[in-house]
């Protein structure tokens, strides 16, 4: 079989750029209490679902229940999955799982590289095999100073937008008054004729003050379960009464147990007891994939750091 046209598989790089996460998650399975295997993405998918539209997860093959609980990993069949050949998302050709890491990785004549003069510029990213011809003629080791300047300043200005949340964060550790708690969000369901899915945690006290954190998926949308992209955003509230305003930063991370990946993003608010609630705001989590991990859950447990800012 011929390698795929680099303009064929180029929108592909975003997953295959995962590597081993990728292939490691595909051999993981979940049995049914029937015998029945499902991968675990599917099987994550299946239980989002069923939170969604409220009702029981069932096995799609015999219908009986499943739930994290009722399921369980099948070893031997994950084993023989390991020792299958696997197609190379580069060059198409098989191998054994076991070598296909190191030859995506290493060996691939079609594996995605960048230019060696990356660091001064050149955007050129292609197959591996192409990589000497593009350096032997790329145009960037001859480009004046002035020229590499404006094109580092450029680069300077993206390290900066990266650099400027983690200083962010760095200042606010340097508050007096800083508070963490661990939340729980619960599903809940709406009155409404068609009941939606919410989340609320029980109220906690961080920094003397009473707080409920509440969270909705796709912003409400009438029926996320029909839709591949999925979110989660969130709004804090101030259930206390305050006597002056009350200015906080605040973030949610993951908690101590859980392995969802969420992006650090802080948001700014002023209470007072007019104004006691901040609008939704992203749950920043990675992508669909991490939102189904939040959504297949009993409970969404998370971190929530709050910053009081002094006057």
């Amino acid at each position: 079989m011929a390698p795929k046209p680099w303009s064929e598989w180029s929108t592909t790089l975003s997953h295959l750029a995962l590597g081993v996460v990728s292939l490691h998650a595909a051999v993981r399975t979940a049995q049914c209490t029937n015998g029945h295997l499902m991968c675990a993405g599917c099987f994550i998918h299946l239980l989002a679902d069923a939170r969604l539209k409220e009702e029981q997860a069932t096995c799609p093959n015999c219908r009986c229940e499943i739930s994290k609980s009722l399921c369980c990993r099948n070893l031997a069949v994950e084993k023989a999955v390991s020792e299958l050949p696997s197609e190379c998302g580069f060059c198409l050709r098989q191998f054994p799982r076991s070598l296909l890491e190191r030859h995506q990785k290493e060996e691939c004549q079609d594996r995605v590289t960048q230019c060696k003069y990356k660091r001064i510029g050149c955007p050129w990213h292609g197959p591996f095999h192409e990589l000497t011809v593009h350096e032997a003629a790329c145009a960037h080791p001859t480009k004046t100073g002035n020229e590499l300047m404006e094109i580092l300043d450029e680069m300077d200005q993206s390290h900066r937008k990266e650099m400027q949340l983690y200083n962010s964060i760095f200042s606010l550790l340097s508050f007096e008054k800083i508070g963490y708690t661990e939340v729980q969000f619960r599903p809940y369901r709406t009155d409404d004729f068609i009941t939606r899915l919410y989340y609320e945690t029980p109220r906690f006290t961080v920094l003397n003050q009473t707080w409920v954190l509440k969270a909705r998926v796709n912003d409400s949308e009438r029926n996320p379960n029909l839709s591949c992209k999925r979110t989660l955003s969130f709004q804090l509230l101030l259930k206390s009464k305050v006597t002056a305003p009350l200015e906080c930063s605040f973030l949610l991370l993951k908690g101590p147990y859980d392995d969802v990946k969420i992006s650090p993003v802080i948001y700014h608010f002023v209470f007072t007891n007019e104004s006691n609630e901040t609008d939704y705001v992203p749950l920043p989590i990675v992508d669909s994939v991490e939102c189904n991990k939040l959504l297949a859950a009993k409970n969404i447990n998370l971190r929530l750091f709050l910053f009081q800012i002094q006057k």
